[in-house]
């Protein structure tokens, strides 16, 4: 099983890769713009997000290229948000995945523009599926909601306004389900939806990916205090130069890898109503929580 989910991560990866370089490949658009998109686009990564939306599909007994669209529109809004993360107005990050950073690549203004181009360019791709109208209005709903002002753009808002106080447990949540999980529940969800799945099933691949995303946060803030900089290909201890407060800050680093157990073993009882086939999340889950990149 174990060899058989790396092999479909891999095939994930593959096709999406291909997908997205031949979207940016048909635009009419200025070449120096598309250089710009395809940059970060194609910079590596787990396709994590594309993965669990095409997962989420055949999980439901759908067929995963029908999701194909609503996996690289996922992909496309996190990029974005990543360029725009980077900026100077937000993390000021010189780095991304082990290269320059869009902005320090393409200039600042040329950075922007890319991530507003991957944006926009994330709604056509689920506006060109193949899918029955009320499944793309479906996916189109729960795509512009996760990554809008209640879901990514709100939680990224409250993580600015928290560098000016000391949050607590609770608001580190707040900004971390918005911040981190709900894009990871959009592509959850929108394989569901692809799959023409029930409601119960798409509820607990909301409710699944919620504890994956506040998981990976945690994940994410003990590698910055003790993670290797070339296998993460960023630079390590960016948030206490950014005087933010993360989980390890807050809790440190014993209660934090506790909590991170705990939100995995959430996020896996939340699959309780799939078949056996779910045992493919669950050793995502369990990388996720044991990752070092």
């Amino acid at each position: 099983m174990a060899a058989n989910w790396k092999e479909k991560m891999l095939r994930s990866c593959e096709m999406t890769e291909n997908y997205l370089k031949d979207c940016v490949a048909k635009l009419s658009a200025p070449e120096e713009l598309k250089e710009a998109m395809l940059y970060s686009l194609l910079a590596g990564g787990t396709r994590l997000r594309p993965y669990l939306c095409l997962a989420f599909c055949r999980l439901c007994g759908g067929n995963e290229q029908d999701a194909l669209p609503f996996a690289a529109a996922v992909e496309m809004i996190h990029t974005y948000s990543l360029i725009h993360d980077d900026l100077p107005c937000m993390d000021n990050d010189d780095l991304r995945r082990g290269k320059p950073a869009n902005h320090i690549r393409f200039g600042e203004a040329n950075a922007l523009l890319a991530g507003d181009a991957l944006l926009n360019l994330a709604f056509e791709s689920v506006l060109c599926s193949n899918l029955p109208a009320d499944l793309v209005k479906e996916g189109l709903a729960v795509l512009g909601q996760k990554a809008g002002a209640c879901g990514m753009i709100g939680g990224q808002t409250l993580d600015l306004a928290a560098e000016k106080i000391t949050p607590d447990e609770e608001m580190l949540l707040q900004i971390n389900r918005g911040k981190t999980s709900a894009l990871i529940q959009a592509a959850c969800v929108m394989g569901c939806v692809a799959a023409r799945a029930d409601e119960t099933k798409k509820q607990a691949a909301n409710a699944f990916g919620e504890a994956l995303g506040i998981t990976f946060q945690l994940t994410d803030d003990l590698l910055d205090v003790r993670g290797d900089e070339t296998k993460l290909g960023k630079p390590i201890g960016s948030d206490e130069k950014q005087n933010k407060t993360t989980f390890v800050a807050l809790l440190g680093i014993s209660a934090t890898e506790q909590r991170a157990k705990e939100e995995n073993e959430r996020g896996k009882e939340a699959l309780s109503c799939f078949g056996p086939e779910k045992e493919e999340l669950f050793l995502l889950a369990d990388w996720l929580l044991e990752r070092e990149s």
